[in-house]
């Protein structure tokens, strides 16, 4: 379970309908660009997913 401020997660959920995701989907969005601009290795457990790449 995730606890969010109610505001904030209003506001990833009209982010979310602007760019056609679920707020689930646009929470893992963000998180994945912030570990990917942190040059964090993310190790997926399965193969169907995209990698994220360190640059």
């Amino acid at each position: 379970m995730l606890r969010i401020d109610p505001d904030v997660y209003d506001a990833i959920e009209k982010w979310a309908a602007q760019e056609f995701r679920s707020a689930n989907g646009q929470i893992e969005w963000i998180i994945t660009k912030s570990l990917s601009d942190a040059r964090r290795t993310v190790e997926k457990t399965t193969n169907s997913e995209p990698e994220v790449e360190n640059e």
